[in-house]
């Protein structure tokens, strides 16, 4: 069990997977992609990602060098487990929505009109 979490550890790694999970992507698709993570942070992800074999690096040649990071055929299979944490997290954060409001969660006895819809996937 702990061997997942210590390939996914630090802030934004799944954010990362997520990205690479829509396709193969260069550095600047990465960045443009998430703003919010610098470029240290990055490059720090993607290198530990390779380390533990989930993202593999391709370099092509030429001028100026392009360099294509994807998912390694054991990355993808991440793809279902972090559908399912996303899954697990958007409906803790509705039942604490939920509660927060003083409504009854479950939905047995919420009406109809006032449950959220279901996520769509991937939309973490």
């Amino acid at each position: 069990m702990e061997i997942t979490p210590s390939a996914l550890h630090g802030r934004w790694t799944t954010l990362v997977v997520r990205e690479l999970l829509r396709g193969d992507r260069s550095y600047s698709d990465l960045r443009a992609a998430l703003p919010m993570l610098s470029d240290k942070v990055l490059s720090d992800r993607l290198a530990q990602l390779a380390e533990a074999g989930v993202v593999e690096r391709d370099r092509r040649p030429g001028w100026p060098p392009r360099v294509r990071y994807a998912l390694t055929p054991s990355g993808h299979r991440l793809g279902p487990v972090l559908q399912a944490l996303w899954d697990w997290g958007a409906e803790a954060s509705a039942r604490e929505s939920g509660a927060e409001s003083g409504r009854e969660t479950s939905p047995v006895h919420t009406p109809a009109h006032t449950r959220r819809p279901r996520p769509q996937r991937f939309r973490w």
